[in-house]
């Protein structure tokens, strides 16, 4: 509080000196004309009252203020003389602005952090909305592999079970399988505590080349699918983009997995990376069975809908979730939609952090 009036009462006093010092420059070349000092005077009180609190260095401001002009600027010249005609017009007036002014300025102020606070109640209510989500999609995507896991082993460790050596390297494979799944899940919820442990829950961005962002998350994912064919199309032109890389290639690794496994086709994949003056578009294309049209609003939800339909396997609603988590928190933009011959996924990064663009590409 005592740092919060120093600095008002610091900020006072700077204009009122500058003003006058601007008075004495302007008095030295037309010093038959008051009015405009008295003007240089008023927009000082105006500056004060918007950037100081309370009522109090305004009211000192004009008081100052027509002392200033009276002592220094008005005949006789450095003596004090309040019966000059018109004096206390100027005066009166010269308070009524002021009084005017922070009045005004003090009910903005109020109004821009009762505005302030909703924002932060709504960032709050959205965050713990996604946790509620994340919460449901982690609890009924991790149960499959788990109990799934459980009875594989189960069987291999019964001793009742007559398995013949393939059926037990196939029971390993699914056990090897569930559990790539597994660590693939906790990547994606790593992903959101990279977001969550920051304040604004926004993320540290740094310029990254496009291209070797592209390059890495097809890398990464082939690790895990050898035999995986995607095709990737980016532009000639060097692309520097702010991002998380880390977070962004969690994005493509999620959606261009989906694209492999949720579409029920054997075609090739494919990742565009288009330029635009504002932002670059990253999309992904499948050629399989498309989205439910009926899911589509709330695919980004987290929440896994048992329709029976492509997007409705274990682990797609949790990935769409975080995907979504990221790309906001980029200021992006992500959609997803059929095209004719399978399902489209598409996300936006701005080429500027503090943008927010929308995209209508299809």
């Amino acid at each position: 509080m005592n740092k919060l009036l120093h600095n008002n009462t610091l900020f006072t006093l700077t204009l009122l000196g500058i003003a006058t010092a601007l008075a004495f420059l302007f008095f030295s070349f037309v010093s038959e004309n008051t009015a405009n000092i008295a003007l240089l005077y008023i927009i000082a009180q105006i500056l004060i009252a918007r950037y100081t609190n309370g009522y109090l260095h305004g009211l000192f401001s004009s008081i100052f203020s027509v002392i200033c002009i009276n002592f220094f600027f008005t005949y006789p010249f450095f003596r004090l003389n309040f019966t000059l005609s018109g004096y206390p017009v100027t005066f009166i007036g010269m308070l009524i602005i002021t009084l005017l002014t922070t009045a005004t300025t003090s009910r903005l102020k109020k109004q821009t952090e009762i505005l302030a606070k909703q924002e932060k109640q709504v960032q709050i209510a959205r965050q713990e909305s996604l946790r509620a989500n994340l919460l449901r999609a982690v609890s009924h995507d991790l149960r499959t592999p788990l109990t799934s896991i459980i009875g594989t082993t189960s069987s291999l460790l019964s001793d009742d079970s007559i398995l013949s050596d393939a059926e037990k390297r196939e029971l390993l494979e699914n056990i090897e399988n569930d559990s790539s799944w597994l660590l693939n899940m906790v990547e994606n919820l790593l992903s959101v505590t990279r977001i969550n442990d920051t304040v604004t829950h926004q993320v540290n961005k740094t310029p990254e080349i496009v291209e070797e962002v592209v390059a890495e998350a097809v890398q990464r994912l082939k690790k895990r699918f050898p035999s995986a064919s995607i095709i990737v199309h980016v532009p000639t032109d060097y692309l520097l983009i702010p991002m998380d890389a880390i977070l962004i290639e969690q994005v493509l690794i999620n959606l261009l997995e989906n694209a492999l496994i949720h579409s029920g086709s054997s075609h090739s994949p494919e990742l565009t990376v288009t330029d635009h003056p504002d932002h670059v578009t990253f999309c992904v294309k499948d050629f399989g069975h498309g989205l439910n049209p009926d899911v589509i609003p709330d695919i980004f939800s987290g929440i896994c809908h048992n329709t029976g339909s492509v997007d409705s396997h274990k682990g797609m609603g949790i990935g769409l979730s975080i995907c979504k988590t990221i790309i906001d928190a980029h200021n992006g933009y992500i959609e997803a939609k059929n095209h004719t011959n399978g399902a489209l996924f598409l996300f936006t990064l701005p080429k500027e952090e503090e943008e927010n663009i929308p995209c209508s590409q299809k």
